[in-house]
């Protein structure tokens, strides 16, 4: 089992940064792809970035690309998902994710965007 914890959400203005953090405990942290979705309300939930086990490869969702960015410290075992230019549309609870191996969830923060 992983167990993650989630930070860093809140209130912003729009054009705004937050930073989201993601501590895992359980097991080994280098064992596990990780990654950051997202879900607003009424929508499903969606993919925003992820990062290999080494850190060495990252992806995002294309409406992020450019203003988002992920990144993992070994040795704290916590992902981090850099969020700047922040949009309206871009409010939503955001969960971390660990796996595969397996697929493990973070219970969320909100991140809210005004206007």
């Amino acid at each position: 089992q992983v167990q993650l914890v989630e930070s860093g959400g809140g209130l912003v203005q729009a054009g705004g940064s937050l930073r989201l953090s993601c501590t895992a405990s359980g097991r080994t942290f280098s064992n596990y792809n990780m990654g950051w979705y997202r879900q607003a309300p009424g929508k499903e939930r969606e993919f925003v970035a992820t990062i290999s086990r080494s850190g060495l490869t990252t992806d995002y969702a294309d409406s992020v690309k450019g203003r988002f960015t992920i990144s993992r410290d070994k040795s704290k075992n916590t992902v981090y998902l850099q969020m700047n230019s922040l949009k309206p549309e871009n409010t939503a609870i955001y969960y971390c994710r660990a796996g595969p191996p397996g697929i493990y969830w973070g219970q969320g923060t909100q991140v809210t965007v005004s206007s």
